[in-house]
């Protein structure tokens, strides 16, 4: 049928409405459909039989025949049958309750909207009190009082009235005087009080969600008067109207015709009309009370449809009911990869349903100004979405639900997220993100290896960003580095690294290069190959800065091979000099000193190259070409040099180096260039060079003097 609306639609466009309403009655005419005649269900007429009048009219008829059809989900008990009786008895709010009450209406909350969260959380806690009292009390409360514990809303976009009803334990006039005439005194929070009183009473008050007092007040942001119908769920109570405009005094009166449980009806500011609409409040429901644990209707229909995944156990979880409240809480298309359900109660009350996503981060996502994607709960009740704070910024690529039951839900909600609370909640999540990721590194090595590809990034950030040294190692174990034992694309761990250390050897060396080619031909590799030491290899250019900042791992230094090289002390015990003279090598070191002055440092004879003429050496080679990369532009050449302080470490047994030490004798301006550019080359094998593209014009007067006698 959806095809033949498609295509009776474009008939009408190029045809007319005359051809397409002939064409639709043809394509409907086969036995599996039979229009029935009102007067006789089973007298069929053929189209031809029908005008086109006569056949619009009917299609009209027939549409507003199925919508006013009984719908068996369209369900309400809000009825306008309530009436204020009697004498009404006028009260005054304090002062310094007045002044609160203006707060509430104006300022505590930063959203308007929340108002239909805490009234929807009031009427939770209604319903929550009674299915308690039917539980523990239930000689005293009636059966059926208990059996239907829902929360209805209604709009009246014409008039812009609000109604939200429930069916739960409802009010005395004591109760209602003391409740709702008092702001920050907490009907909830009073119950709660009785409840740990009582001994051994059977029911669970701990799904009372408001603790709170204020929240009824909120309907004031948006209402210039309130009433409440209200009636107590034990047997005779009276029917209650309770009146404000918030203006600083109420009245309370008999009323019939009203229904056990609370009725609240909001008149709206024109300001505020929006809340009369189905369509607006069914969002916000979405928002902030899709999970309440009672049914929630709008206008008849109900509105909180989606189950709170996280407040079952695990093992009754199917996987595509996951998939489809990760795209719900994620707003994503993809499928999570990894899932963490898990719940405890120390050190705080925790259930979190957590999920790691199957797509790679987006540009957007890389952000540091990219929102958490965590909302927190209290008691299946939102307090914020995107919690700011509920996580590290460097775990924002994690989605999910995290609901706390020692979160309160106070006056403060609004500015809750910096409170010591939240910081202790913050490290138990993080900590056990970061043992479900390393459960997953060994349990699923391949999946892993995969999010590793595509995460791993976030996970060097954290490092980064972390000031906490146990937090740092933590998350280092879930990084992966090429080695220099291994094969080229498998990737080891810092744990596996330490698992099998020489004899004798406390450090964890790593070496960064772009690529295991220029790793395995460096020339700061060359010694601890030689000694069969196990070496990461780093390919990524922040790679290093990582390592540097985690320091150490259980106490194990992490060193760079190129600071292993300069402070190494071996080399220096027992000097080679390769066929020449030590006279000639101190010679040659003094030549290459005034050469470079300016530029190196110091000079030295090193044992420790085989392939390479010679090497530069700086104190923190990782921190020098952080400085190059980010800083350097803002220093001239010498400063440059100053502050780096190179060590140029020359290679004797090397024929270029016996080859310059001639050339100091017979041609001192080829010895020059040849100097110059071997001091270049190994500043560039070092990446302490911005642009190699500088060297272009030395090297060319060096090829040009070389050339000369050829």
């Amino acid at each position: 049928m959806f095809i033949v609306a498609k295509m009776a639609a474009a008939l009408r466009v190029s045809c007319g409405i005359q051809r397409a309403i002939k064409f639709g009655r043809f394509l409907t005419r086969p036995s599996s459909f039979r229009p029935k005649n009102v007067t006789n269900p089973n007298r069929y007429r053929e189209p031809s039989a029908f005008s086109q009048n006569a056949h619009i009219r009917y299609l009209s008829s027939h549409a507003a025949t199925a919508e006013s059809s009984p719908d068996p989900e369209h369900h309400s008990i809000i009825k306008d049958t309530e009436k204020a009786t009697g004498q009404s008895e006028r009260h005054e709010f304090q002062t310094e309750t007045r002044q609160l009450l203006d707060i509430v209406a104006k300022s505590l909350y930063s959203d308007k909207e929340v108002f239909i969260r805490e009234l929807i959380s009031n009427a939770s806690d209604a319903l929550e009190k009674l299915r308690y009292l039917g539980l523990s009390d239930s000689a005293n409360v009636p059966a059926a009082a208990s059996q239907n514990l829902e929360i209805h809303i209604a709009t009246d976009k014409q008039n812009r009235i609000l109604t939200i009803q429930d069916t739960g334990v409802g009010m005395t006039r004591e109760e209602l005087t003391s409740n709702l005439g008092t702001i920050a005194r907490s009907g909830s929070k009073a119950f709660l009080e009785q409840v740990k009183n009582k001994q051994g009473s059977p029911g669970d008050p701990s799904a009372i969600i408001g603790q709170f007092g204020v929240g009824f007040y909120s309907a004031f942001m948006v209402a210039d008067k309130v009433e409440v119908f209200t009636k107590s769920y034990q047997n005779d109570s009276e029917g209650l109207h309770w009146v404000s405009d918030g203006s600083g005094t109420y009245e309370i009166s008999a009323a019939e015709g009203v229904q056990s449980g609370t009725k609240i009806v909001l008149h709206l500011r024109t300001d505020c009309r929006e809340f009369s609409d189905d369509a607006t409040i069914n969002n916000v429901i979405k928002k902030y009370s899709n999970f309440v644990g009672s049914p929630i209707f709008v206008n008849g229909k109900r509105a909180n449809v989606i189950q709170p995944l996280w407040m079952l156990e695990p093992k009754d979880v199917k996987p595509e009911d996951h998939v489809q409240f990760y795209r719900f809480v994620g707003n994503s298309f993809d499928e999570p990869r990894f899932t963490l359900h898990y719940s405890t109660d120390v050190p705080l009350s925790i259930r979190a349903l957590l999920y790691f996503p199957e797509g790679k981060p987006g540009l957007f996502e890389m952000s540091r100004d990219t929102d958490i994607g965590v909302s927190l709960y209290s008691r299946k009740i939102l307090i914020k979405s995107r919690a700011d704070n509920i996580l590290p910024k460097w775990l924002r690529f994690v989605k999910g639900v995290v609901d706390s039951e020692d979160i309160p839900l106070n006056l403060s909600r609004e500015l809750l997220q910096n409170s010591a609370l939240i910081g202790k909640l913050r490290n138990v999540l993080t900590s056990r993100i970061l043992r479900f990721l390393y459960d997953r590194s060994t349990k699923q090595p391949e999946d892993y290896a995969k999010f590793y590809k595509d995460y791993g990034l976030f996970l060097k950030e954290g490092i980064v960003t972390s000031h906490d040294q146990q937090e740092k190692e933590e998350i280092s174990k879930l990084l992966r580095f090429e080695s220099s034992t291994s094969k080229s694309g498998e990737l080891v761990s810092i744990p596996q690294y330490l698992s099998r250390l020489a004899e004798g050897q406390r450090d964890v060396y790593y070496l960064a290069a772009p690529s295991r080619t220029l790793a395995e031909q460096s020339p700061y590799y060359e010694a601890l190959k030689k000694r069969n030491v196990e070496v990461l290899f780093c390919y990524e250019p922040y790679d290093e800065l990582v390592l540097m900042q985690l320091g150490q791992f259980n106490s194990h230094p992490l060193t760079s091979v190129e600071k292993e090289m300069r402070h190494n002390k071996d080399d220096e015990s027992q000097p080679e000099f390769g066929g020449l003279e030590k006279s000639e090598a101190d010679r040659l070191v003094n030549y290459i000193e005034k050469a470079l002055k300016g530029k190196a440092f110091s000079v030295k004879v090193t044992n420790r190259l085989e392939s390479h003429p010679c090497v530069v050496t700086v104190e923190d080679m990782a921190a020098a070409r952080h400085f190059i990369r980010t800083q350097s532009h803002q220093l001239n050449s010498e400063s440059r040099f100053t502050l780096l302080q190179p060590r140029l470490e020359i290679n004797p047994k090397h024929p270029i180096i016996k080859k310059l030490a001639q050339l100091t004798n017979s041609d001192q301006k080829l010895a020059d260039l040849v100097t110059e550019q071997l001091f270049a080359n190994a500043m560039v094998g070092a990446g302490l060079i911005e642009d190699p593209r500088t060297l272009l014009s030395s090297m060319n007067e060096l090829l040009t003097l070389a050339l000369e006698k050829h």
